[in-house]
C-alpha cells in the first residue's frame, strides 16, 4: 500500500492528481475514514482535478451527488455513511453507476463492500494531527482484497 502525508488542504489537491495520474485508466475510488477525517474534502480535490463545473458537496442525505466535467463527462459522488440496508444501493441503481465507465467516488464503502466491482482503487484516511492526514492507497483486483475495507 502506498502512502501520503497531507499537512494541508492544498496537499489533498496534489495527493488527488498524484493518484489520478498513478491510475489514468481506474474509475471507481473508494475513500474510507472516520468521520471528520476529510473524505468529502478530498473527493472535492479529485473533482477539482478533474474540473467538474460546480461545487461538489457531500450527498449524505441523497446518498449520490452528480457533477459534471467537459472532459470527463458525469462523475459520480455516492456517500452511504446512512444507508440502513444494501436494497438501497439496488434501489438507487448502483450498477448503472458503477459500471458506467464514468468517475465513481465513494464514502463509506464499507456499506457497500460486497457490491463493489473487482476492480477499484481503494483510499484510507487517517488522521495524523490538526490539519495533518495519512492517505494510504492501492488498486485492488480482486473480491478477496475487499476484506481491508
Amino acid at each position: 500500500m502506498k502512502k501520503i502525508e497531507v499537512f494541508s488542504p492544498l496537499d489533498l489537491d496534489k495527493a488527488a492528481k498524484e493518484i489520478l495520474e498513478e491510475y489514468p485508466n481506474q474509475r471507481i475510488f473508494a475513500v474510507q475514514g472516520k468521520m471528520g477525517a476529510g473524505k468529502t474534502t478530498f473527493i472535492k480535490s479529485f473533482c477539482s482535478a478533474l474540473n467538474i463545473l460546480e461545487e461538489p458537496s457531500s450527498p449524505t442525505f441523497s446518498l449520490i451527488n452528480v457533477y459534471y466535467s467537459e472532459e470527463f463527462g458525469n462523475i459520480y459522488h455516492f456517500d452511504f455513511y446512512r444507508m440502513e440496508t444494501i436494497e438501497e444501493a439496488f434501489d438507487i441503481g448502483y450498477e448503472d453507476y458503477f459500471f458506467s465507465g464514468n468517475y465513481c467516488f465513494i464514502e463509506w464503502p464499507e456499506q457497500i463492500a460486497e457490491l463493489l466491482p473487482e476492480n477499484f482503487v481503494y483510499l484510507s484516511i487517517e488522521i495524523t494531527g490538526n490539519k495533518q492526514r495519512l492517505i494510504s492507497y492501492q488498486r485492488t483486483d480482486s473480491i478477496r482484497s475487499k476484506q481491508h475495507i
